[in-house]
């Protein structure tokens, strides 16, 4: 029998990882030990891979992330059947569509573990400040496993994702930009929710969190068979980009892959604290935004996951503007695949680094097109008496 309850055996700190905590409580505010007023340093989780089935990883991808439950914190929410997600060849590389989750984005895969979280640790409910998909994920699960939830949305975020939150029966704010985190540890402090999202000064979000994406790079190398050569993923706060990273380097460190791919930082033109912290020799950085559509991945405030992810594996930050973000999306769609405009980034910014690779090429496509700014605003002529020199 494959044994099928975590290994999970703790909290590694990724400024230092001789520093390490007890697995509970998830430390949602960063290392304590080693971050400092300047830079939080994010957790990971830590395992027993000595432990671990190699039969793991004979089974078929598909949905419901306890398939993978020995490598990976321990589950506690129910599944709303996230992950199993189709890969698609187009044009010489491979999308691996995100939007096919339950609430339609790749946070369902983050949301089920720091939701889990939060139901093991006695939580009266669970808080987020998202924009859009972080949001929607996190009211739908915590409405799964019966706790409420409080959505602190930016006031920008499109009407039609704030109505997709609320008809979970989240509690939704919709907040000035700056208030969002100030009120979210508020909330925590206060009433005792347990936090799914960011409340440090650079990024550390859930120490769980990329714990979920690690199944992306689990289901790649049964999709493919292989190791793909590069990873190109939407990133905002890199919490995507570094757990599929984890998830091949996991792959190697169990025997069942010699190399890992180079992994691909894919940021707004608009912002890039990841690209600008790669520049600079940072560990982390924060930068001044400007305007761009592609809200889900305009951030100014980075991590240092993602630094750690584009360092370890060779790879590269490429910023992408919303004009290249508009042609992978329109390109995108003309292959069936609808994607948010940060979505595309993965494809953009492969198209953009117009590079040669050894092997297959995976763009991750994040979410539905349903998220993006200004869905359903837009009127359509009606053609009355239609015949078809109208068609023509």
């Amino acid at each position: 029998m494959i044994r099928t309850t975590s290994l999970a055996t703790g909290q590694r700190s990724l400024g230092d990882r001789d520093t390490v905590h007890p697995l509970f409580p998830p430390l949602t505010r960063g290392c304590p030990a080693t971050s400092t007023g300047e830079l939080a340093y994010p957790l990971e989780v830590v395992y027993d891979y000595d432990r671990v089935d190699r039969r793991l990883f004979d089974q078929e991808p598909g949905p419901d992330l306890a398939r993978w439950a020995p490598l990976l914190p321990p589950l506690a929410a129910p599944t709303l059947g996230e992950g199993g997600t189709p890969l698609v060849e187009l044009e010489g590389v491979f999308v691996k569509d995100e939007s096919r989750n339950p609430t339609w984005s790749h946070k369902d895969r983050l949301t089920r573990v720091a939701v889990s979280a939060a139901v093991a640790a006695g939580a009266p409910g669970v808080v987020v400040a998202s924009s859009g998909n972080h949001g929607a994920s996190a009211a739908a699960y915590a409405a799964r496993a019966g706790l409420p939830a409080i959505v602190l949305a930016s006031a920008a975020s499109p009407p039609a994702v704030q109505a997709f939150v609320r008809a979970y029966g989240a509690r939704v704010l919709s907040v000035p930009v700056e208030r969002r985190w100030p009120l979210l540890r508020e909330i925590v402090d206060r009433l005792g929710y347990h936090p799914v999202s960011n409340q440090t000064v650079t990024h550390t979000g859930h120490p769980f969190g990329p714990e979920g994406y690690k199944t992306i790079a689990y289901e790649l190398f049964l999709q493919l068979g292989a190791v793909p050569a590069a990873v190109f993923a939407p990133t905002g706060y890199a919490e995507l980009l570094f757990g599929i990273w984890k998830g091949f380097t996991e792959l190697r460190l169990l025997g069942l892959s010699e190399a890992t791919p180079r992994m691909y930082a894919c940021e707004s033109a608009a912002g890039g604290p990841h690209a600008h912290a790669l520049d600079t020799g940072a560990p982390a950085a924060i930068v001044e935004t400007g305007p761009s559509a592609a809200y889900s991945i305009l951030s100014g405030v980075g991590g240092h996951r993602g630094v750690l992810a584009v360092r370890e594996s060779g790879g590269e930050a490429v910023r992408v503007s919303d004009d290249d973000l508009r042609a992978a999306q329109c390109d995108l769609a003309r292959h069936g695949l609808w994607q948010e405009l940060s979505g595309a980034a993965g494809l953009a910014a492969y198209r953009r680094l117009g590079r040669a690779f050894d092997g297959p090429v995976v763009c991750v496509a994040t979410s539905s097109g349903f998220k993006d700014l200004g869905v359903g605003a837009r009127t359509f002529p009606v053609t009355e008496n239609p015949t078809l020199d109208d068609l023509r």
